[in-house]
């Protein structure tokens, strides 16, 4: 009996400390765990923030030319709208109040690029091209 007790705590043991815990090790991945041994990315999720804004100058002209509200628009999918005339002095962060910030699930990759277009009101294209959503950074799209 002593023996099989020694035998199964033994067993137990040695199970609790060689278990390898599955996780992510990357820390620019959303579900980080700084206990995963060995170092492990292959089951890392990712995600990034992009951040589009204009200036007074750029306001002003949209204003002007009759546009009232903006939709923006990331890869045929409207992914957040603004009043035309809301303007920034300098790049705003990723997620800071009144910017139109956009968070895109990445999966297992680190980079992804998207097609993104910018419309006012009446369907009318202010601006378009190709943003990088890169994992754990916000990148900055200034229209001019």
């Amino acid at each position: 009996m002593k023996t099989s007790l020694l035998l199964l705590t033994g067993l137990t043991f040695l199970t609790l400390f060689s278990c390898k815990k599955i996780g992510c090790s990357d820390v620019d991945a959303i579900n980080y765990d700084s206990e995963v041994k060995p170092k492990n990315s292959s089951n890392c999720q990712y995600s990034g923030e992009v951040v589009f804004w204009h200036r007074q100058a750029v306001a002003q002209f949209l204003v002007d030319d009759g546009a009232t509200s903006l939709f923006y628009y990331v890869d045929g999918v409207m992914v957040g709208s603004a009043s035309a005339g809301v303007y920034w002095s300098g790049r705003p962060d990723c997620g800071e109040n009144g910017s139109v910030t956009i968070t895109k699930g990445l999966g297992t990759v680190k980079n992804k690029t998207y097609s993104y277009s910018v419309v006012d009101q009446t369907g009318y294209e202010y601006a378009s091209g190709i943003v990088n959503f890169t994992a754990n950074t916000c990148q900055s799209i200034e229209l001019n």
